[in-house]
């Protein structure tokens, strides 16, 4: 078109429209040289776990007094009695080879309240730290000395209950509750309890042989008291109670006591007393879990040789415990 002509309306209106088009095809090509690559689609959402949600435990604190007499400590994270010693040790700024034994809920030596394997949630915990050592001559009239011995699961062994009218009963300066730190002087710390108690059946009649025994540390209101702990309910534990369960390997849990395993424990423990002269409800819980779920005396013997072949326990001892879960799971006990 020559300077000077005038537009049409038409052509006025197709050159707007030619305009428009270009433009918006220039825009797309910037446009699309700018574009980035698009991202991968997200993976659908997983789908909500089943049942109520988990939620972390509280941390579990528990009271604990020395036995003689203290201020009230605050313990936690503990798994087995050694962790838990050293934690009570720390609170009380003592070595724990101080201590002997604990007991719950009680500051006397009071067996029937003997800490082992469980502990209750609501439990206090006192201390029984090492008082004075003695030395006693002992002279077997008879097989037996009367005696049942049980261990801290720290290397102490002591007695726990003494036989009415035994050679160990006519010593009165031997207390339930001392712990038996040599023999002849040879010292039997770090023996399990059944170690001690076969060399003490071992022990000729007739020869005389010396105990080194620490008494615990007493208070003021126990001194001159001879604990003797009646048979009766002994270890016996609040059916439906929460415990903390305490082992020797692994971590500790929470359970709560039913009435067959507080049953079965017990006449376990019984027949450890029977047969080899030591009572311990940790040792009598273990077997008992080793066999509750166990179709026959064969698998039983095999489960519990796993978890404490060392024990080699006889065969006769091993048909009787199972007799003892098989009667208390049938009701016949």
């Amino acid at each position: 078109m020559q300077s000077g002509e005038t537009m049409s309306p038409q052509d006025s209106k197709a050159a707007g429209t030619e305009a428009m088009e270009e433009k918006k095809a220039q825009t797309q090509i910037q446009n699309q040289g700018c574009l980035e690559p698009s991202a991968p689609p997200l993976p659908p959402p997983s789908p909500p776990p089943s049942g109520p949600p988990e939620y972390p435990r509280p941390k579990l604190i528990f009271h604990t007094q020395l036995a003689h007499g203290s201020p009230t400590g605050r313990i936690h994270g503990f798994t087995n009695v050694k962790e838990l010693y050293a934690k009570i040790a720390e609170v009380f700024n003592i070595s724990p080879s101080e201590i002997l034994f604990c007991t719950l809920n009680s500051h006397k030596v009071d067996m029937q309240k003997l800490l082992g394997g469980q502990i209750g949630l609501e439990d206090f915990i006192f201390a029984h730290v090492r008082g004075e050592t003695k030395e006693v001559e002992v002279t077997k009239t008879e097989d037996a000395l009367g005696l049942t011995i049980t261990d801290n699961g720290a290397g102490y062994a002591f007695i726990k209950r003494i036989k009415e009218g035994s050679t160990i009963d006519r010593l009165k300066n031997v207390c339930i509750g001392d712990h038996i730190e040599a023999i002849n002087d040879q010292s039997i710390v770090g023996c399990r309890h059944y170690e001690v108690a076969k060399m003490l059946k071992e022990q000729p009649r007739g020869t005389p042989f010396t105990l080194r025994l620490v008494e615990p540390k007493k208070a003021f209101d126990m001194i001159g008291m001879r604990t003797r702990a009646p048979k009766s309910n002994e270890g016996k534990m609040v059916n439906g109670r929460e415990t903390l369960r305490l082992r020797s390997k692994g971590a500790a849990t929470v359970q709560e006591v039913n009435e067959f395993e507080e049953r079965a424990t017990k006449k376990v423990d019984d027949l450890l007393e029977s047969y080899m002269g030591i009572r311990d409800l940790e040792l009598a819980t273990t077997i008992v879990e080793a066999g509750k779920d166990k179709k026959n005396p064969d698998d039983f013997a095999e489960a519990l040789d796993s978890v404490l072949g060392d024990f080699a326990f006889p065969d006769v001892f091993l048909f009787d415990v199972w007799g003892a879960i098989v009667d208390v799971k049938n009701g016949r006990m």
